[in-house]
């Protein structure tokens, strides 16, 4: 039976030593690599330092230990914040906004040197923040509700004119939700039905009118229709109201006047 040799102390260093340092070797070459993905831009950095504006999609190669490649999403985003702010009329309003942002592939590097990757906490919600209350304070709160896309594209060009500098597009920007506290809400519930009260009074005094402007012409019309009835009565039609009454017997008279007139035995 073959007798098996056990490795003393320095055998045993050597093979922890190869095994270490394949490790090491394998970390370093896979750490050498970075891949980039459609939508992203990649930014090279040397000890904090951009080296590489921009790198290609797919795989990049890096120093490693010494350089890092940092992603920047240049697709479309969305951001979601809730705020409040009050209207022209000092009404509180609880609003929810919906941002869809992107970043400029052109102005990615800039943006990272000036503002790291946290610009949107950084940049974008205190913009939209700030924007959003410099628009509604130009609106009461009825109006709020009734101009929402008009408001909506307001704090769009507010929003845009503060973030373009740091290459951040705004490509839609939406109010989701108004909402205001319980008595301005009753406020309005009251206008809306005295203002439909006054409507439908409206609605039946124009009905009355137009009655009594009906009876009105009705009358007139049935006046002119007498006037001329009355006018084209002629002789011939009463004579013919005579012979109409008349029982084919003549009259009985007396004394040298024998002329008999119609219009008296019409009477």
């Amino acid at each position: 039976m073959k007798e098996v040799r056990v490795l003393n102390d320095k055998e045993k260093r050597k093979i922890v030593i190869i095994i270490v340092s394949a490790i090491v070797l394998l970390i370093l070459f896979f750490g050498s690599f970075r891949t980039i993905k459609s939508g992203e831009v990649g930014i090279k950095v040397r000890f904090g330092k951009v080296v590489t504006s921009k790198t290609h999609d797919g795989v990049n190669f890096k120093m490693p230990l010494i350089e890092r490649i940092v992603k920047m999403n240049v697709q479309v985003q969305k951001v979601e914040v809730e705020t409040s702010s009050a209207s022209r009329d000092l009404q509180d309003v609880n609003m929810m906004l919906a941002v869809n942002y992107r970043i400029d592939a052109s102005k990615a590097t800039d943006l990272y040197k000036n503002v790291g990757t946290k610009y949107e906490e950084v940049v974008l919600q205190p913009a939209i923040q700030e924007s959003i209350k410099a628009v509604t304070s130009k609106y009461t709160a009825e109006e709020l509700i009734t101009n929402r896309s008009e408001v909506s594209n307001g704090c769009m060009k507010e929003l845009e004119n503060k973030v373009k500098k740091y290459g951040i597009v705004v490509d839609n920007f939406n109010i989701t939700n108004f909402s205001f506290s319980a008595e301005f809400n009753k406020a309005i519930e009251e206008k809306q039905i005295a203002e439909q009260k006054v409507l439908t009074a409206k609605q039946e005094l124009e009905k009355e009118k137009i009655e009594a402007e009906k009876k009105v012409v009705k009358a007139e019309a049935e006046r002119k229709a007498n006037e001329t009835k009355g006018q084209t009565l002629t002789d011939n039609i009463i004579k013919e109201k005579f012979i109409e009454k008349w029982n084919g017997e003549l009259p009985k008279v007396s004394g040298s006047n024998s002329i008999v007139n119609i219009d008296d035995l019409i009477k």
